[in-house]
């Protein structure tokens, strides 16, 4: 009989088991790195990007996790030693390495993209440019991440690029509703444009109103399930520290003298360059009028005028090109109206920084602001800044005049559309750059993984189950005993 009760025990058992449903069971979407390199003119810098496996209508939503920023100048600097560009990486390589998950690192894609700095010596020297890039590869495919390629941004992928990172770190693009339990698209009016300063290149991106852009013009990208036609466009040699070079050379070529007055370097500042360093970029040794033959050095001295400062750097523009166009920059480039609010990052935020100028200031405050700063002695600023980097400190009054031609003259902001720019350098907790653009671009290419799914059964069923066998077996054995 003992036998007996055992087995309708198992019986009833697995007659249970059987009732209770099997079901798919959604995991959570598993966590996913990206790693991105900005190669710029001037320096470099590394920021990790994580992301969830599913996505929002096929574009990723990423957030930044890590920002680093290489020791030294740009890897356009090691033309003649290419490994050490290679080398510059491992310090923040490491870095990366400790925040991502052991498990995860051989999956994490990891690019480099560089800019105008190397946009500049490929027109110079096209062989070190190929062995920089081949340095940086070789380096970065000793780590266990995916490497995916050392590559060279055009100026209006970085313009671009730059854009996204903008409207996605803002809610451009799609913003989560609460009420509605949904992603939902805001109207187009609240998309920015962005203004970006380097030191080699300078970018403009906005979407213009209506369908003013030519097919050649037009920059065409696919967001969360819509497209955008977006006016870019980059200017190589005008980035700040090209442009004070090239300051440099006008002054040297107008004033030939072994000391040479500079309107836009504070008075008692003194600076000595030589005529081979202004020739090693392409923005000042080819175009005319030449500098003279020879490797002498020519000191600049400071005169601290803001009037003609201001003079001077709008030489270095080509108005006239434009002729009568409205629709027009300078240099004889076509460019629509100006649309909406834009956000100034970059080189334009790090100086208006240094002034001080707080948010929505009028343009005439701003202009108050920048003659203030070019009055000051060196003596003044030197000892009011102790702590500013010497070589920087300058060339603030030339920067925020030039920043200002460029805005007004150039891209055609007047007095009242100057309040539609903002100068910030972070927004919703990452920096403001190209390389998140990049990174929900990357991710918008690869196909959205369907979320992980087991055989399962339902808790509640399972408990009862459990309790039943439970009950079932107690049973069994006093019966077993009785």
């Amino acid at each position: 009989s003992a036998i007996v009760g055992v087995l309708v025990a198992l019986s009833i058992i697995a007659l249970v088991l059987s009732l209770v449903r099997v079901e798919d069971v959604t995991l959570p979407p598993t966590v996913k790195y990206g790693m991105v390199f900005d190669a710029g003119s001037s320096h470099t810098s590394l920021f990790v990007y994580e992301w969830d496996s599913d996505k929002e209508n096929n574009t990723g939503v990423v957030s930044q996790t890590l920002s680093c920023d290489v020791q030294g100048q740009g890897i356009s600097s090691y033309a003649n030693n290419p490994p050490e560009a290679g080398n510059s990486l491992r310090e923040c390589l490491d870095k990366a390495l400790k925040v991502i998950p052991a498990e995860k690192q051989r999956d994490v894609p990891a690019y480099l993209g560089a800019t105008a700095g190397m946009r500049l010596l490929r027109e110079q020297n096209s062989s070190a440019t190929e062995q920089v890039l081949a340095e940086v590869a070789k380096t970065m495919q000793e780590y266990p991440v995916a490497f995916k390629g050392a590559r060279i941004l055009t100026g209006e992928e970085e313009g671009a690029y730059g854009w996204i990172t903008i409207n996605y770190l803002l809610d451009s693009f799609t913003k989560y509703s609460p009420k509605a339990h949904a992603w939902l698209r805001p109207e187009a009016a609240n998309i920015f444009g962005a203004l970006d300063l380097g030191g080699a290149s300078t970018q403009i991106t906005f979407m213009p109103e209506g369908s003013v852009l030519s097919q050649n013009e037009a920059f065409e990208l696919t967001l969360y399930g819509y497209s955008y036609k977006i006016y870019t466009h980059s200017y190589l040699c005008y980035g700040q520290d090209e442009m004070l070079k090239r300051l440099a050379k006008e002054l040297i070529v107008s004033f030939p003298s072994t000391r040479v007055q500079h309107p836009c370097y504070p008075k008692g500042y003194k600076e000595t360059v030589s005529l081979s360093s202004l020739r090693a970029s392409p923005c000042t040794d080819g175009s005319a009028p030449r500098l003279p033959l020879g490797d002498s050095t020519v000191t600049l001295e400071g005169r601290g005028n803001a009037s003609a400062c201001l003079a001077a750097l709008r030489s270095l523009f080509n108005f006239s090109a434009c002729g009568q166009s409205q629709d027009c920059a300078f240099d004889g480039v076509s460019q629509p109206p100006l649309r909406g609010q834009f956000i100034a990052f970059s080189a334009f935020y790090y100086n208006f920084k240094f002034l001080n100028l707080t948010e929505g200031q009028p343009l005439a405050a701003v202009r108050g602001a920048i003659e203030g700063l070019c009055s000051r002695s060196w003596e003044d600023l030197s000892s009011s800044y102790p702590t500013e980097n010497p070589k920087r400190l300058p060339k603030y009054c030339a920067n925020a005049n030039y920043i200002l031609t460029l805005l007004l003259d150039a891209y055609k902001f007047n007095e009242t559309s100057w309040n539609n720019i903002c100068f910030q350098m972070k927004a919703g907790g990452a920096d403001v750059g190209w390389t998140l653009g990049y990174m929900l671009n990357l991710t918008n290419m690869v196909p959205a993984e369907a979320p992980a799914r087991l055989k399962g059964h339902r808790s509640s069923l399972w408990a009862a189950a459990i309790a039943f066998i439970i009950l079932t077996l107690v049973l069994g054995l006093a019966a077993l005993l009785l």
